[in-house]
């Protein structure tokens, strides 16, 4: 990946911020918690699974997954359809101060903090992958109801991630983690992974944070 910093991208249905380079955050309004304590890295814990709540689906409609629970989703990869099963296993939040010193606008990142998503991939049919895989790129982070803001440029090989430009060689039955990195408001309480195919509603994985 590019040794600079990280940068932020900002998407909003009308304007796009080119100056401040953030991602507009979209979602229902939720009043902020207190400040999250900690100055080290806190890890989100997911909430206990429902009774009904199995390891493992194969519903495509989306909605929401309990504590371990796989989603089934299709995409188009280079190579042809792929089928996967998606499990988001954690979310990792880092501090204030680190956040201010991945970005080059100060500003923006004001009272964020770090959000990696952990998911896992497992390929479950479909053509063997002899390039990067696309199917992290719907993977996104939202807290308290609102999109984060992606970090780009974000080391993609820290501590239980995979580099998926390393992966040249992807077969059924194999599996992957693949991270992916935004901006959160430093005192969200509920975080959430979302994973969709195109155009298909979200898979949604909470996390509570302490």
């Amino acid at each position: 990946m590019p040794n600079r910093q990280a940068t932020l991208r900002v998407i909003t249905p009308i304007v796009v911020a080119m100056s401040l380079g953030l991602s507009a955050c979209g979602g229902d309004e939720k009043p902020d918690s207190k400040p999250a304590a900690s100055g080290k890295a806190q890890k989100s814990k997911p909430p206990e699974a429902p009774e009904h709540a199995g390891t493992d689906s194969t519903a495509s409609e989306g909605g929401p997954r309990a504590a371990g629970q796989s989603a089934m989703g299709v995409v188009q990869e280079d190579e042809g359809k792929v089928t996967y099963n998606i499990t988001a296993r954690k979310v990792e939040t880092g501090t204030e101060a680190e956040a201010q010193s991945l970005v080059q606008d100060k500003k923006a990142a004001k009272g964020m903090v770090r959000a990696v998503a952990h998911v896992e991939y497992t390929h479950k049919s479909g053509p063997a992958l002899t390039d990067s895989s696309d199917v992290g790129d719907s993977t996104t982070v939202w807290a308290d109801g609102k999109r984060g803001t992606v970090l780009l440029f974000a080391p993609e090989d820290e501590a239980g991630c995979e580099d998926p430009y390393k992966i040249d060689s992807w077969k059924q039955g194999e599996s992957h983690t693949l991270c992916e990195t935004f901006l959160v408001p430093a005192n969200a309480k509920r975080l959430e992974v979302h994973w969709s195919e195109d155009d298909g509603e979200p898979y949604v994985w909470t996390f509570k944070r302490d």
